[in-house]
């Protein structure tokens, strides 16, 4: 490529341009607009009722349209609708644009069939009923209007929304078919809806799949802007992009000094967003960055630092001059300097003299709150004197906070450490920024608070990490290691939240399936009364098992409102975290030592868990027996085994699986034999710790037996038990709080096996939820308010 003027011919090296290009902008709108699609179908299946009132509504309303207006807005709707398009095509054949309606005609043609096949799956007889009933209107009408998705489409691959006069115009045409086509009773709503969201994404589907011309300027504009801010290039070449995605360009000018050029490109701004907006929602809030921000913003963002940080007296590529490229792009013109990335070093030119300097530049930054961001080995050079330069300013942040300045800390002392190691990255760090200043990083050192390519390093060591910290608190022991939560949210958090709802709507369903005014009037309440009386049992025996398995005295009425406090915390959290927490909470507080209260918690857990397996065993054994004498091993034990088997298999082959549960039960555990022979050498404390544990485990059947006999049930107690020992372990493993809907459906299910009929379990089995889990939630939380306010927590 060459330009002439009156300057000389200088040619660009760089690859060919594309002549299209698939635009991530384009692929973004179209999952945008089939999310909308999705959401407008799901909200028109459940408030059918309401639109149909709605639509009663429109077509009475259009009934005192005076006749001669409603004919006109007809005339006009369905003729407008195809003139404006055919008007908006007339416009760009005259501006040589053909190709654009060209796109469109395609995306159109597309859109009528596609309309056609939607039409044919909803109406055929395997297609849904619920849509197509919504969509045809009891099958009088056509799914989608094929017209008005044609139009649709083709306005959208056109880009006509680009141009505020020709939309405006559009979108008032399309209102006035619509409301034609409503008061002849042609359309529906959620076909409306759905009909103009169905052409928008044939519309942005046709756009990327066939690409859009490419308008980034090439290097030759490049090069005509560089010469309006007045410099003389000779010579150019385009270089390696950036991290985002940036063209790069070396420039050579006339007097023998050379630039470094970057481009932004406008349609590269949306380039990485899913991972952005991601990033949005699950950070904290001075951590995120803008999802999206405009060109002319990311601009400014990328010079002002770049002059704030050249202020701050960093070593950093000085910025010359920045423009706009027409309308589509933008440049940065920065000095060039000859360096060499970190990364590119030999290990043995990473001396401590070339970290000290490093750390010092990162001081500069730091005494100006200014936040690098990206402390990388791509972005730290070394230049042929030894000098460290900065580079890669877009990523800052002035004015920075406090946290986003200890993160800068902890993401260079990760990758200094990369290189050198921990302990010499610690010692070197320390000797310039002190260990006042380390210590106020340790607790960002977690990788979610690393950028992304340090954390793909990390994964090669595992341990670098720890060892940083470490290496911390070696040097300044007393430094306090606050937590501190990057994340809005865990992963963790978002899967019980989807089960929780989940098992809402098992439990509602569930609900919904029993006649509450038959079992109200039907059942046994002497039985009810029982299962009453097991349950509040089980909140005594959970209180003895946490007297027996702890050496200090415990009051017996206060240690038994924390049993009843915990069923309280267990609407918040899973079954088997909740009670453990409270029960250690309350231990230390009342005296006794974070690793003792942990240790005696977890030896009653442990306790549990043998008393849980032995007892399911016996009764899986005693269950299906046909005589006293006759204890050959029954089906129930056998499946019971197998899947037992199966699980173990599955946790010792899988090694994620193995270090995850070794890792748990180690740190829940690593004390509790010491415990555990404490309580064997007090025969009054074993009796409350074991007795406690038995009567628990008792109490819940009891209380689930009484339940089943309330409503008529006939089952054996040993069966009953084996369906609750069962469907505990199942609760116990479930993220969702209380094991809700995982133990209802475990019961429900084992009862039904056990030869129980459909309506009695699943009215017993929300009986007995609603005592020992629903019921005590008020007295929980009024015991859990009285313990915080006597700090009893």
């Amino acid at each position: 490529m060459a330009e002439a003027r009156d300057e000389p011919a200088v040619f660009v090296v760089e690859p060919l341009f594309p002549q299209r290009l698939r635009r991530p902008s384009d692929a973004l709108r179209f999952l945008a607009t089939v999310l909308a699609l999705v959401a407008v179908i799901l909200l028109s299946l459940v408030a059918k009722q309401t639109l149909n009132g709605l639509e009663q509504d429109i077509q009475t309303g259009t009934e005192y349209v005076p006749s001669l207006l409603s004919r006109l807005a007809t005339f006009l709707g369905g003729a407008a609708v195809l003139a404006v398009p055919a008007a908006f095509a007339v416009e760009r054949v005259f501006h040589r644009d053909g190709l654009r309606v060209a796109e469109g005609l395609i995306a159109a043609i597309i859109g009528m069939v596609g309309s056609y096949l939607v039409g044919v799956w909803v109406e055929s007889p395997g297609g849904p009923e619920d849509l197509g009933n919504l969509l045809t209107g009891g099958g009088r009408l056509d799914a989608l209007n094929a017209l008005l998705t044609s139009v649709i489409a083709y306005a959208t691959a056109v880009r006509i929304n680009r141009r505020p006069t020709w939309r405006a115009i559009l979108w008032t045409v399309v209102a006035l078919f619509l409301l034609s086509l409503f008061s002849g009773r042609q359309i529906t709503i959620p076909s409306a809806l759905v009909t103009v969201l169905f052409g928008m994404a044939i519309g942005y589907a046709t756009l990327y799949g066939i690409g859009s011309p490419n308008t980034r300027p090439p290097g030759n504009a490049v090069l005509a802007t560089l010469r309006r801010l007045s410099f003389q290039p000779v010579s150019a070449r385009r270089i390696e992009d950036d991290h985002q995605g940036s063209r790069r360009y070396s420039v050579g000018l006339r007097d023998g000094s050379s630039l470094d050029v970057t481009v932004l490109d406008r349609d590269q701004q949306v380039a990485g967003l899913p991972y952005r907006l991601w990033r949005r929602i699950w950070m904290a809030t001075e951590t995120r960055r803008r999802a999206i921000r405009s060109l002319r913003a990311e601009l400014e963002r990328e010079a002002l630092m770049a002059y704030a940080a050249s202020a701050a007296g960093v070593s950093t590529p000085r910025l010359l001059a920045t423009s706009e490229i027409g309308t589509e792009a933008a440049l940065l013109a920065y000095e060039h300097l000859e360096t060499r990335r970190l990364d590119d070093l030999d290990d043995a030119e990473v001396t401590d003299e070339l970290l000290v300097k490093i750390w010092k530049q990162l001081k500069l930054l730091q005494r100006q709150r200014l936040a690098h961001r990206r402390l990388t080995g791509d972005s730290i050079q070394v230049d042929g004197d030894g000098n460290v330069v900065f580079g890669d300013a877009r990523s800052g942040e002035i004015a920075a906070g406090d946290l986003l300045l200890r993160i800068d800390v902890a993401q260079l002392l990760t990758s200094t450490a990369l290189r050198v190691g921990a302990e010499r990255s610690v010692n070197v760090a320390a000797s310039v920024m002190g260990n006042a200043t380390l210590a106020g990083a340790l607790p960002l050192l977690q990788k979610i608070a690393l950028i992304r390519e340090t954390r793909a390093a990390l994964k090669k060591n595992k341990q670098l990490l720890t060892e940083l910290r470490d290496r911390i608190v070696e040097r300044k022991p007393q430094a306090e290691a606050e937590e501190v939560r990057l994340e809005r949210f865990r992963p963790r958090t978002l899967i019980t939240i989807i089960a929780s709802a989940f098992a809402a709507y098992v439990v509602l369903s569930q609900i919904t399936q029993v006649d509450l005014g038959l079992v109200v009037t039907t059942a046994n309440w002497w039985w009810g009364a029982l299962a009453l009386g097991a349950s509040v049992i089980s909140f005594v025996a959970a209180t003895f098992v946490i007297r027996g398995f702890v050496p200090a005295g415990l009051p017996f009425g206060r240690t038994m409102l924390v049993q009843f406090a915990s069923s309280f915390v267990k609407l918040v959290a899973p079954a088997a975290v909740g009670g453990i927490a409270i029960n250690t909470r309350y231990l230390q507080k009342r005296g006794v030592p974070s690793t003792l209260a942990l240790a005696s918690v977890g030896a009653s857990q442990l306790i549990g868990l043998v008393f849980h397996i032995s007892l399911l065993l016996l009764f899986a054994y005693i269950t299906g027996s046909n005589t006293a004498s006759s204890f050959t091993p029954s089906r129930t034990l056998v499946v019971v085994l197998l899947i037992v088997a199966v699980l173990i298999v599955v946790v010792l082959g899988v090694p994620p699986l193995r270090r995850l549960v070794t890792g748990r039960l180690r740190s829940l555990f690593s004390n509790v034999l010491p415990r555990l022979l404490d309580v064997l050498q007090s025969p009054a404390k074993m009796l409350e710790g074991f007795g406690g544990t038995l009567l628990l485990t008792i109490a819940f059947v009891v209380c689930l037996d009484a339940c089943v006999r309330a409503f008529g049930g006939e089952i054996s107690f040993t069966a009953v038990a084996v369906v609750f020992l069962t469907a505990n372990a199942i609760g116990s493993a479930a993220p969702t709080p209380g094991g809700l809907g995982a133990v209802e459906v475990a019961l429900i299910a084992g009862l039904r096996v056990a030869g129980v009929l459909d309506p009695v379990a699943t009215s017993a089995v929300l009986l007995y939820r609603l005592l020992t889990f629903w019921l005590p939630v008020l007295p929980g939380w009024a015991s859990f308010t009285y313990l915080q306010r006597k700090q009893a927590l």
